[in-house]
């Protein structure tokens, strides 16, 4: 079948009726992205529909569909924010962190433990919607509650991380209260009494590296205190094994250890939170990742 119109036949582009249009746009998206207060747009209102709403205000005809040909002919694509932005850096903290690297190492080249300790985010127990999807039969989705609102008789989850970096391994201490010092001091307590004695039977020190902030903040007094307590709890006798001081420094040196939340639903009831490896009971209030 052959051709319809003749070459160059047909309605003209936009921006071949109005050339002026092109530039009119880039005036409203560039001193936005060098950050011009002067802008007409802001950047939370930088969309193809109100970028057209504009030029149409500004007496160039457009459409949403056509603003976004010429941005990509321009060379934009959509595109989140990118975290890459930071505060005020000590001068001092490359070297703090090679100071924290260099315990850590010492403390591991002589057999006694090192861990990264944090909270992880906290869930909803109970049915709750989340993120991702299930493999389940065509047209029976699993029934979750239509407001996240907090259960008041289950609350919410506390998941207390921490990290071996040694054995490469992981536990998670899950609260139902709140994130204190004490409650983070105790996740610490029941890793060492479940998995870290039997781990490092002749240990004489711990190296605990944390955040600076939050239930083990680097000025909670309630931390240092609980940590003092758990010192002294588990000093060594002459016929035992455990570390008799301990010591925590205010950066951390690796991840803590819970994984993310199941797919699809909120934590359910009754039923204990995923860890990234098989998980073994050890007993209440937790579960252990060996």
């Amino acid at each position: 079948m052959g051709r319809a119109r003749r070459p160059g036949g047909g309605r003209k582009r936009v921006v071949d009726l109005n050339p002026a249009v092109r530039s009119a746009l880039l005036a409203l998206v560039e001193p936005d992205m060098r950050g011009d207060p002067m802008s007409p747009l802001r950047w939370t209102t930088r969309s193809t529909r109100n970028l057209a709403d504009e030029l149409t205000r500004q007496g160039h005809r457009i459409s949403a569909d056509t603003v976004g040909d010429l941005l990509r002919e321009e060379g934009f694509s959509l595109q989140g924010n990118a975290k890459t932005i930071e505060g005020r850096q000590h001068p001092d903290r490359d070297r703090q962190f090679h100071y924290i690297n260099e315990r850590a190492k010492g403390h591991q080249n002589t057999g006694d433990p090192v861990i990264s300790v944090d909270t992880k985010k906290k869930e909803l127990v109970g049915e709750y919607k989340n993120d991702g999807r299930d493999w389940r039969p065509a047209g029976e989705p699993v029934p979750v509650s239509t407001h996240d609102f907090p259960d008041p008789e289950l609350g919410k989850a506390v998941p207390y991380g921490i990290y071996d970096l040694a054995a490469n391994t992981g536990w998670v201490n899950i609260g139902t209260d709140h994130d204190t010092a004490a409650f983070a001091v105790e996740s610490i307590r029941r890793w060492w009494n479940g998995a870290g004695r039997a781990a490092y039977p002749y240990a004489r020190r711990l190296l605990i590296t944390a955040d600076a902030g939050g239930s083990n903040g680097y000025r909670t007094r309630a931390w240092k205190a609980e940590l003092a307590a758990l010192a002294v709890e588990t000093r060594p006798s002459s016929a035992s094994s455990g570390p008799p001081r301990r010591t925590a420094s205010v950066r951390r040196s690796g991840p803590a250890g819970p994984s993310p939340p199941t797919r699809g639903h909120g934590a359910a009831r009754g039923r204990r939170r995923p860890c990234r490896t098989r998980p073994t009971p050890s007993g209440p209030g937790g579960c252990r990742c060996p």
